[in-house]
């Protein structure tokens, strides 16, 4: 019988494929063994063995780069790697619950780009009288303030949640909102303009401002985009927003 084993029953035996194998190879894993008088390699027991360990190593998230390394050290190193190994590992573990927690937040759509305090905002409105289309609206407006001006989004937070409170201003913003969806000529936002400046104007902390941007070099385009924002579901904004940010001026309070 011929001495040793062939590339494929030492496969098998590893629980690995032939492919495998030859990638150790290629690696410097393991030697490649003696070829026998036709011509194939025999893998023996110490052959046999050192892919084994390989395979276990690899297996257990040693990278392959360092796999040799390991083995080859002496009783104290190996330890000490294997604890290495082990932290890596514990951190991948933590990033992967991290993302599985993400993808399960995500199955209640994009609240996952919010934080728990914007999320409670948005979760009251509907108990005072904000439609659907008003509470998707608000949730993007919010999600775009996170992203251009994070630094201030805990004081444009406090300033939403002072309004929510006052039940007029929940009214007038409610009126507010379905204005957008008039004829932007039409003669009621000249009106309704009149109304919310003299709202603000009564009790100017009512007014959500942007002021986190004010010390930004690009702070006028992000404040336009902020502003902006519906308008193209809604109109008759554009023209009530321009009106409204008019009568404040006129009265001498600073609008960006």
């Amino acid at each position: 019988m011929t001495e040793g084993i062939t590339i494929g029953q030492a496969a098998a035996f590893a629980a690995v494929t032939v492919k495998t194998i030859r990638h150790y190879h290629k690696n410097g894993l393991i030697a490649e063994p003696r070829r026998d008088t036709s011509g194939y390699r025999r893998y023996g027991t110490a052959d046999l063995l050192r892919l084994v360990q390989v395979r276990t190593l690899a297996g257990a998230g040693v990278p392959l780069a360092e796999v040799g390394t390991v083995l080859d050290a002496d009783p104290d190193t190996f330890a000490a790697a294997l604890v290495d190994v082990e932290q890596s590992l514990t951190s991948r573990i933590d990033e992967l619950i991290a993302r599985r927690e993400t993808l399960r937040r995500l199955a209640h759509g994009d609240r996952v780009l919010l934080p728990e305090r914007a999320l409670a905002l948005l979760d009251r409105m509907p108990a005072l009288g904000f439609t659907a289309d008003d509470v998707t609206t608000a949730r993007e407006g919010l999600i775009l303030v996170r992203a251009l001006m994070p630094e201030g989004l805990d004081d444009y937070l406090s300033q939403v949640e002072h309004g929510l409170d006052d039940p007029r201003h929940v009214a007038m913003i409610r009126l507010t909102w379905a204005a957008g969806n008039w004829h932007p000529d039409d003669p009621r936002i000249e009106e309704l303009a009149d109304e919310m400046a003299s709202h603000f104007l009564a009790d100017p902390s009512l007014l959500p401002t942007l002021t986190g941007l004010r010390s930004r070099e690009d702070g006028a385009a992000r404040h336009d985009l902020l502003t902006r924002h519906g308008e193209d579901r809604r109109p008759a904004w554009t023209r009530l927003t321009a009106l409204i940010q008019e009568r404040m001026r006129s009265a001498g309070v600073s609008i960006p």
